[in-house]
């Protein structure tokens, strides 16, 4: 069985994301959402919150899960028994980044990183965008999935 993980804070979980995932779910058995904590970020939504909803969505997936993490990404994946990870990329600055963690995380845990580009729509989607309009009560409904509105 092929499970790779798709990592990240989700704070929130938008469009981009679930798309990732389905398409992501042509190309693995099984998916793991690991919602994690991060340090570096202010967090809008408190993880158990992120964590349910992400859940929500995913409801009538059997071969979606979501777990909270607090560790080092490729740890997560071994705790999972996940060989890949999953990432989205919307622009050159995502892929520099995102390359940069693939390699750390080969180097780490032996892991592969498996990016799939973000669809043209959803490239202007980020979850800082997502929070900014919600802090100032403007509609979000055209930026998250269905079941999250």
């Amino acid at each position: 069985m092929k499970t790779a993980i798709f990592p990240g804070s989700f704070d929130p979980f938008t469009i981009g994301h679930y798309d990732i995932v389905k398409r992501g779910l042509g190309l693995f058995d099984k998916i793991v959402i690991g919602v994690g904590r991060n340090i570096q970020k202010k967090e809008m939504f408190p993880i158990r919150e992120r964590e349910e909803a992400i859940r929500k969505i995913f409801k009538d997936e059997k071969r979606v899960e979501v777990r909270i993490y607090d560790c080092l990404t490729v740890d997560f994946a071994k705790e999972v028994g996940a060989a890949f990870i999953l990432r989205g990329v919307r622009c050159m600055q995502d892929f520099e980044y995102e390359r940069n963690m693939a390699e750390a995380n080969k180097a780490l845990g032996g892991i592969e990183t498996i990016l799939l580009y973000t669809r043209p729509e959803y490239a202007h989607i980020s979850s800082t965008m997502v929070r900014d309009l919600y802090s100032y009560n403007k509609d979000v409904s055209a930026f998250v999935p269905n079941k999250l509105k």
